[in-house]
């Protein structure tokens, strides 16, 4: 099997790296295409002459097309690969808001998977939502979701107007957990920690309690019971949040996230 990349920011590097490090593919049959030339630190060991900035036919020889470019790129790269592209590419886009319909119009393919990823694909430990047009077949909805996989975890959905609710729950959702971190290690200085302690506390709290509800069958409620004993501090806690109605601010940030999300693709 051969992949070829377009676009080599981020996501092009986390699903190079990825596919590598698994041993999905080797590194001969990794193709990729910058408008720019990529550092020598960052080619993964993909040979030098798989790196393009010209698209040309060598480069789509390959039986998946991965568009890693900013959304507001792609129409313009659209003009310049249309040419090569033929109705036995499968083409997986990772760009935020450009509807499978938009990219079968642009480049007049019809097997494509639109995917959601978030910032942890890094790391290997990501969550990705996705779908798919119905030219994609079953084998070859496998095969890209094995792909996806070696990133971290994927989600199937069949309509693709969920990828709007996958952004603002999983995509966006990395910044809420760093921002409610960020919160609890500003307090825990205010309350006496040094900077590096209170990053420490909250890091492990957050890595531990994870990893905790990961490995158990109980559910989060259950979880809160436990550590939250009657008249304790956890109870005093909460108490606080209930007050503040904070189930209800995260599920009235998660609809705006949506709804600007939906706004990003009307376009």
């Amino acid at each position: 099997m051969k992949i070829s990349i377009i676009g080599f920011g981020n996501m092009g590097q986390t699903y190079a790296n990825s596919f590598l490090n698994s041993g999905f593919v080797q590194a001969d049959s990794v193709f990729v295409l910058n408008k720019t030339e990529v550092e020598k630190k960052k080619v993964f060991g993909i040979p030098k002459e798989n790196y393009f900035i010209v698209p040309n036919a060598t480069f789509f020889e390959s039986d998946i097309i991965i568009i890693a470019v900013k959304p507001q790129d792609f129409f313009e790269l659209a003009e310049t690969i249309q040419p090569f592209l033929s109705s036995e590419h499968i083409v997986l886009s990772v760009m935020a808001g450009i509807s499978i319909a938009t990219i079968e119009e642009q480049l007049s393919i019809t097997k494509i998977v639109r995917s959601m990823p978030n910032i942890p694909t890094q790391i290997g430990e990501g969550m990705t939502v996705f779908c798919a047009s119905q030219a994609v077949d079953r084998k070859e909805l496998f095969i890209v979701q094995n792909l996806i996989n070696t990133t971290g975890k994927s989600i199937y959905v069949e309509k693709e107007t969920m990828l709007n609710a996958a952004t603002a729950i999983s995509g966006s959702g990395p910044a809420y957990v760093f921002y409610f971190m960020q919160a609890m290690i500003e307090s825990a200085i205010q309350l006496g920690f040094s900077p590096s302690e209170a990053e420490f506390l909250v890091n492990q709290t957050f890595a531990g309690s994870v990893q905790l509800q990961k490995r158990s069958k109980i559910g989060n409620e259950e979880w809160i019971e436990k550590v939250a004993s009657k008249g304790g501090t956890t109870e005093a806690a909460l108490e606080v949040f209930s007050n503040w109605n904070m189930k209800s601010i995260i599920d009235t940030a998660l609809k705006a996230a949506n709804e600007r999300a939906i706004a990003l693709g009307g376009k």
